[in-house]
């Protein structure tokens, strides 16, 4: 397992298993199989709503806690300083553990931005505290950032973005790269294509002919190849699945190399067109739903 060491000297297993939109009930098994299988990152956050099934893989899993790197986000009604103290303990409550390995800020908000910023210096406040060992923000865009580098103390140590071949955002890895912050790709193999009213391509980047020539060439499949174009390109990539049998492919992409025209035929996919929100967007019954208690 390739190791990705953040600005703050903290390091983190480059491919981890995310849990967006994994149902609950599937959610532990899935866990559970990805760390027997030797994953030990996991993504996971509040608005997914599967907190506590993480926790409950973890522990089925019998690996150690401290083996694991658990990153979690703090969900947009939950922002502000004395809120987001208390989603930390909402999280941690659910997790079942004490400590994070890496908390975010799940949305700009740019409508909420005081917000926003009251929110990062909770983080701030954690990670002082030795309750957080890095703190992170997701889908800022370098105006995002930008505005938050300009009222806060830390640099953030890890951007979250929407990010796989068909939607590589140059200008958000560049500002992230200016500033040392590690680019962290959620659908990074093209997963995100159902968001109703957003993406104007809906073409699954599975299917992609490119994709599947150099896969072929490598025995691999397009998913794996994908993976591998982010990690040698020193993402943090973390696709979701909850089949054991994807689970297993998805870990299984560091016996083999992309070569330089690989990897340029698949940087030349770009459509410059999301499939998730608009980042910019204010999606205000989004942004207040709920975060139960632990």
């Amino acid at each position: 397992m390739i190791e990705l060491t953040l600005n703050n000297g903290v390091t983190m297993p480059t491919l981890g298993l995310g849990v967006f939109q994994s149902p609950p009930e599937q959610t532990s098994a899935a866990v559970q199989t990805a760390l027997e299988l030797g994953y030990r990152h996991i993504d996971t956050a509040a608005a997914y709503r599967n907190e506590r099934q993480v926790g409950d893989g973890l522990r089925r899993s019998g690996v150690p806690r401290e083996e694991v790197f658990l990153e979690t986000k703090v969900w947009v009604s939950d922002y502000g300083y004395d809120k987001t103290l208390h989603a930390f303990e909402k999280a941690t409550g659910k997790l079942g553990v004490d400590t994070l390995d890496l908390l975010i800020l799940h949305q700009p908000a740019p409508s909420r931005f005081a917000a926003v910023l009251d929110a990062y210096r909770a983080l701030e406040k954690l990670l002082a505290d030795g309750r957080v060992r890095a703190i992170g923000i997701s889908n800022f865009m370098p105006r995002h950032l930008d505005a938050l580098l300009a009222e806060s103390d830390v640099i953030p140590a890890v951007n979250q973005v929407e990010l796989h071949p068909y939607f590589s955002q140059p200008d958000v890895q560049a500002a992230d790269a200016a500033h040392g912050i590690l680019t962290q790709a959620w659908s990074p193999i093209g997963g995100i294509t159902f968001y109703p009213g957003w993406g104007e391509d809906r073409r699954s980047v599975m299917d992609d002919p490119t994709i599947g020539e150099i896969a072929a060439a490598h025995g691999k499949s397009p998913a794996q190849v994908m993976l591998r174009w982010g990690i040698q390109q020193g993402r943090s990539v973390i696709p979701k699945s909850v089949h054991p049998d994807r689970i297993a492919q998805n870990f299984d992409v560091f016996d083999f190399t992309l070569g330089g025209d690989e990897m340029t035929r698949i940087d030349g996919l770009d459509t410059g067109h999301r499939s998730g929100p608009d980042p910019d967007e204010a999606r205000d019954d989004a942004f207040d739903r709920v975060i139960d208690e632990a």
